[in-house]
C-alpha cells in the first residue's frame, strides 16, 4: 500500500493555462456546422452546373412522361457501344464465310471434314456468287461446303485454285447469300495502319471472330518451296500484321477502316518464341489471280521453257572453268536445260547459258527472273541478255502461256 502513496501524487495531471474542454466543444461545433453547409451546398452547386453531375437529395426522381416518382437513389448511366470497329463489322461479317474441306477416308471411303478455314464472298452475279479462300484450305478435297454466319452449310464448286499464291476461287448459289465485300487498293496501305481480321480461328465452334490490329509492315517477302525440293521456287509478297490469326483464319478478311477487304488472310508464322506476326496476301496481288481462277481455272503466266540454276549456286571452279564467265558477272541464272518447241528454244537459247538481263532488268537469280516474268504478259516479245561460253550476246523472245511453275 505504500508504494502506491507515495508515488499518487507524482502521476497525478498538472492543470493546463486556460479552458481546454472550451475549445474541443468549440471545434466539434464547427465541424458538425460545416458538414451541414456542404450538405446544403453540393445540390445548389452540382444545379448550377459547377459540379459534373446532377444530386437530387429529396430521394424522388420525377418522371417527366408520366409524372411518376420512384423513391431511393437513382442513378444513370450511358455507355455508348457503337464505333466504327462495330460498324464495320456489322457491315462485312455475313461476307466472311467458313469453307469445309471434306475427304473420302476409311474403309467405307465416307466424307468427313478433313479441315476448315475461312473464305470472303466478293461477287454476286446472278444465281451464283463467288468466294475466295486459300489454296491450302481447300487441298485435297472431294468436297467442299460453305458454312454461313448463321451456320447454314451449303455446297460450293471449287472454280481453280493457285499454290504459288495460295489463293483459291469457289463458286456457290446466290440464293442464300446476303453480304458482298469490297476490295480495297491495297498499295495505299501504310505502317502503323489500324486492321480488322475476320475469320473462324480453331474451327466453326469459334465462326465470325473479329481480331483488330495495325499494319505492321508492307512488301514482306516470304519464301514459297512449290515442289518440296528444298529450294525456294517464289517469294511471296506479304501483309504484315499483329491482329491475331489463327489456324482456321486462313481464307479469311483483313479490312480497313474503310470497311474495305485490303488483304486475304493466309497463314502465321507459328513458331514458340514468335507471336503476333500475320501475314495476309494483299488484296492488288490477289484480284488479277482470282480473276484468272474465276475465268480460267487456273493463273495464265508467261512461259520461257527452261530448266534454270542460280549462279550463286554454281561453284567457282564451274563458273571459270565450264561458263567461261568474265570476273565481273557475279549473278545471272544459268540455263540447265532448253525445251526445243519453247519460246526459249524458239529465241536460239542453249544449255549452259547464262541469263544476265530481262525485260530491262538485271537478273541476279532464280526468283527475280520469275518476279520479272510474271510481270509480262503472254504474248508480250522481250529482250534479254546472256553469256555463251564466256561472250556477251542479246535476244528476243515471244512469251508464251505457262501452265506450272517453272521458267
Amino acid at each position: 500500500m505504500g508504494y502506491y502513496d507515495q508515488d499518487y501524487e507524482e502521476y497525478q495531471p498538472k492543470k493546463q493555462k486556460g479552458n481546454r474542454g472550451g475549445w474541443f466543444l468549440a471545434g466539434l461545433v464547427g465541424a458538425i456546422l460545416g458538414g451541414l453547409l456542404v450538405i446544403v451546398a453540393i445540390p445548389t452547386l452540382s444545379n448550377l452546373d459547377f459540379l459534373p453531375y446532377k444530386m437530387d437529395i429529396t430521394g424522388e426522381d420525377e418522371q417527366e412522361d408520366t409524372g411518376e416518382t420512384t423513391t431511393g437513389p437513382v442513378k444513370n448511366v450511358s455507355v455508348e457501344v457503337n464505333s466504327a470497329i462495330t460498324g464495320i463489322v456489322d457491315e462485312v461479317s455475313d461476307a466472311v464465310v467458313g469453307v469445309v474441306n471434306l475427304q473420302e477416308a476409311g474403309f467405307w471411303n465416307e466424307t468427313g471434314e478433313a479441315g476448315t478455314g475461312s473464305g470472303v464472298i466478293y461477287k454476286k452475279e446472278g444465281k451464283n456468287a463467288f468466294i475466295v479462300t486459300n489454296h491450302h484450305v481447300i487441298a485435297g478435297a472431294s468436297e467442299i461446303e460453305i458454312s454461313l454466319s448463321d451456320g447454314t452449310r451449303i455446297p460450293a464448286e471449287l472454280l481453280g485454285s493457285d499454290e504459288l499464291t495460295d489463293l483459291a476461287v469457289l463458286r456457290v448459289s446466290s440464293e442464300q447469300i446476303t453480304k458482298v465485300a469490297e476490295f480495297g487498293n491495297s498499295d495505299k496501305v501504310k505502317p502503323g495502319e489500324p486492321v480488322i481480321a475476320i475469320g473462324n480461328p480453331l474451327g466453326l465452334q469459334f465462326s465470325g471472330s473479329v481480331t483488330q490490329g495495325i499494319i505492321s509492315g508492307t512488301e514482306r517477302a516470304i519464301p514459297i518451296d512449290e515442289n518440296g525440293d528444298g529450294q525456294v521456287d517464289w517469294n511471296a509478297e506479304v501483309l504484315q500484321t499483329d491482329a491475331a490469326i489463327n489456324p482456321g483464319n486462313s481464307g479469311g478478311a483483313l479490312i480497313n477502316m474503310d470497311g474495305q477487304v485490303i488483304g486475304i488472310n493466309s497463314m502465321k508464322i507459328a513458331e514458340a518464341a514468335v507471336e503476333g506476326i500475320g501475314l495476309s496476301i494483299p488484296s492488288n496481288h490477289a484480284i488479277p489471280i482470282i480473276s484468272d481462277l474465276e475465268k480460267y481455272s487456273e493463273v495464265r503466266r508467261p512461259y520461257m521453257g527452261i530448266g534454270m540454276r542460280s549462279l550463286n549456286e554454281v561453284s567457282s571452279y564451274h563458273v571459270e572453268q565450264t561458263l567461261k564467265l568474265p570476273k565481273e558477272v557475279e549473278a545471272g541464272i544459268v540455263v540447265m536445260s532448253v525445251d526445243p518447241i519453247s519460246p526459249a528454244g524458239q529465241a536460239g537459247l542453249q544449255e549452259l547459258d547464262v541469263i544476265t538481263e530481262f525485260a530491262g532488268k538485271e537478273i541476279k537469280d532464280i526468283i527475280e527472273l520469275r518476279k520479272v516474268l510474271y510481270e509480262q504478259k503472254i504474248g508480250d516479245t522481250v529482250k534479254f541478255t546472256f553469256y555463251r561460253e564466256g561472250k556477251k550476246m542479246t535476244g528476243e523472245m515471244k512469251l508464251g502461256e505457262q501452265h506450272s511453275i517453272g521458267g
